[in-house]
């Protein structure tokens, strides 16, 4: 790859994937026996997924990326559409999925069916929304977009920064962040005790 943001983006894509799978991995097993822990790790990997992909990666994707894209690619204008209603839909699910997960922390194992769905739902919706972007729209980009374009595109993404890909000077507040995923999730996910 030639150009210093379709990297990025896939960096980013990459560290977003491993939290995707990850938080499956966390739902998948349960609170067991430490409910507080449990629901403090999928709130903050929830949080992330929130403070980051959806505000500043979508942003620059859908205001950046997609239009000369679409300029150049008309035949790539429903995919493009279906992205950034994606995008626009994203930071509401990702809430939603935060109100599911208090509910069920809250009220119990009767509110839990509907977070469970909801994740599941999320999570496919969110792989196969980074599959298309990375199997039918940055392959375009790369053929279609000029050197200005490129030059562009390359500049606002460098100002990302993305904590999780392990490329960026770490930012102390994302640190944090970070550092309380890894140090409370269990065994393989993270490396607290479970």
């Amino acid at each position: 790859m030639a150009h210093e943001s379709i990297r990025i983006i896939h960096d980013e894509h990459a560290a977003l994937s491993a939290m995707l799978q990850s938080l499956r991995m966390m739902v998948k097993r349960g609170p067991l026996n430490e409910p507080e822990q449990f629901f403090d790790v999928l709130r903050a990997m929830l949080f992330y997924i929130d403070e980051f992909p959806e505000r500043l990666h979508h942003t620059k994707e859908s205001e950046l990326l997609f239009p000369p894209v679409r300029a150049r690619a008309p035949h790539l204008r429903e995919a493009l559409d279906r992205l950034d209603r994606d995008h626009e839909r994203g930071e509401t699910a990702v809430r939603q999925l935060q109100h599911l997960l208090l509910a069920w922390e809250l009220l119990g194992e009767s509110r839990r069916g509907a977070f469970d769905q909801a994740i599941k739902d999320y999570l496919d919706f969110y792989l196969e929304h980074m599959r298309l972007e990375e199997t039918v729209i940055l392959p375009e980009a790369e053929k279609l977009l000029t050197p200005e374009d490129w030059q562009a595109l390359d500049a606002a993404f460098a100002t990302n920064c993305d904590p999780l890909t392990g490329r960026y000077p770490r930012d102390p507040l994302y640190d944090r962040l970070f550092t309380r995923i890894v140090v409370r999730a269990p065994a393989p996910i993270g490396v607290g005790a479970g």
